[in-house]
């Protein structure tokens, strides 16, 4: 059996020691094992980032950004293998898989923007032959700590604008789904990227907890749950480090009376069973404006459900397939079994479903609830599972409320042919990325991804521009040289 190790200073490591199973969950088997890293073997890596760092923040700006061009094409040249990887350890459908990977690479061709990303500004004659300016400096090592759902993409938010950037970096992708990161990393090595300057740790909270108290580290990344995010952004700002922690969510669709049905319909179907609803921006709730909107919806979501095609990664015929792991799947259909004992009703029910030839694997089917209200357990958490839940309100500003009263704010969206409830409810509602008649208004590359309230920590978002500004310091310079001859005494009032 495989057991996968580190990538450490350019180089594979692979040490005895503890170890964690890595599932196949499409047929709920042990694939191969993953090292956990010790903290020596995570402040190795750290030392190696750091090593690597003078010589890596000296190169200009230009050849950083010729590696990232080279990156980009080995990703695509090797987009099979990556999707392969990712569907084996995840479960996600190959298409799935490559969608993932592709949004990846997105981030990769903004990080080839570098030289212009990192222009500073001058101002010439601030005074009498002064002369002002700034640059953006990088930080020195970096971490990343990136979670199980999307194990190509989200390490591409992070360390190809770390890089490019001028920053060294340590990545310690989730050790549920390991390999995608590991092989993507070799490619950025082989792309040109010198030894040290980005280097992976497989671990579990020992690793994390390394990367979070080591001085070393200068800015940590985080992509997962909304309590271990709070965890990482306090032990990380608690240590003087600058931390960006992305968390939980429970993103609300509101259906107005107008809305296209078969468009909300279609959307929503895509949009909450997609990756099995194991997304951060994964529509989980539908707020219906009206019983007749509410009506319309269950009866078109149940005709189209009918039709969802749940299975192995590697049947592109499927349109999902598992979940993580067995204990997340006994976790989902628990919030199922909640929802049925505190009153809602289960019109589609997904817990007893059964791929054939794959009766072990981690399957939940694609489930629907009505009737939900806000106090149960179902809408109060995450469930990440295929699971739509639909509320029913009697005015948009009831909508607006229960979405405002959550403690996410990661993602939302209204559907309506109106435009002026269109913006209304863009300019007013509390929450950081909008739909109008978009389901998932996850942001492109340039521009950055970050919710509010309790779905994120820190004051920068992921990517795009603030990811250049997270992962770069500011420094301004005054110059001054005075003309021959020319010398003035000593001035004690503040200099205007």
């Amino acid at each position: 059996m495989t057991t996968l190790g580190h990538l450490i200073n350019g180089v594979r490591v692979d040490r005895e020691g503890r170890t964690q199973d890595i599932y196949n969950p499409s047929i709920g088997e042990v694939a191969g094992q993953v090292s956990l890293a010790s903290k020596a073997t995570v402040e190795e890596a750290v030392a190696a980032a750091q090593a690597a760092f003078p010589a890596w923040r000296d190169t200009p700006p230009l050849k950083r950004a010729r590696v990232m061009f080279r990156f980009k094409q080995l990703l695509e040249e090797n987009a099979g293998e990556i999707a392969r990887l990712i569907g084996e350890e995840h479960g996600k459908i190959v298409h799935d898989a490559q969608g993932e990977l592709a949004r990846g690479i997105e981030n990769v061709e903004y990080a080839c923007g570098a030289p212009e990303l990192l222009k500073g500004e001058h101002s010439k004659n601030t005074g009498p032959g002064i002369d002002s300016w700034s640059e953006f400096q990088p930080l020195g090592v970096v971490a990343g700590i990136t979670p199980f759902n999307f194990p190509a993409m989200v390490p591409l938010w992070m360390y190809p604008m770390a890089i490019a950037c001028g920053n060294t970096f340590v990545l310690k992708p989730s050790e549920r789904d390991p390999s995608s990161a590991l092989f993507i990393a070799e490619l950025a090595m082989e792309a040109g990227l010198p030894a040290g300057v980005l280097n992976v740790v497989n671990g579990d909270k020992e690793a994390v907890d390394t990367l979070l108290d080591d001085p070393r580290v200068q800015a940590v990344s985080f992509v997962g749950s909304t309590p271990i995010a709070e965890y990482i952004y306090s032990r990380a700002s608690a240590n003087g480090k600058r931390c960006q922690a992305l968390g939980g969510a429970k993103n609300h669709a509101i259906v107005m009376p107008d809305a296209d049905m078969d468009n909300v319909v279609s959307s929503l179907n895509g949009a909450a069973f997609g990756s099995s609803g194991e997304r951060c921006m994964a529509l989980s709730v539908a707020v219906t404006v009206g019983d007749e909107a509410a009506d319309a919806l269950i009866a078109k979501m149940q005709e189209q459900m009918a039709s969802l095609k749940v299975g192995p990664f590697h049947d592109a015929g499927n349109d999902f397939g598992p979940v993580i792991t067995q204990a997340h799947r006994e976790k989902v259909c628990g919030y199922i079994d909640s929802a049925e004992q505190q009153g809602a009703t289960i019109v589609v029910d997904g817990r007893g479903v059964q791929v054939a030839g794959h009766e072990n694997g981690f399957y939940v089917g694609g489930t629907l609830i009505d009737h939900v209200t806000p106090e149960m357990t179902c809408y109060q958490e995450e469930i990440f599972g295929p699971v739509l839940l639909v509320m029913r309100v009697d005015t948009m500003q009831e909508a607006m409320r229960l979405i405002d009263d959550h403690e996410y704010g990661n993602g939302t969206c209204i559907y309506t042919r109106d435009g002026e409830a269109a913006r209304y409810f863009s300019d007013r509602i509390q929450v950081g990325m909008v739909g109008i008649n978009v389901p998932l208004p996850v942001p492109v590359s340039y521009h950055s991804f970050g919710g509010w309230k309790r779905s994120l920590f820190g004051d920068l978002s992921a990517y795009g521009p603030d990811g250049v500004r997270f992962y770069t310091k500011r420094k301004t310079v005054t110059q001054r040289w005075p003309s021959a001859g020319v010398r003035e005494g000593a001035q004690f009032s503040f200099p205007s």
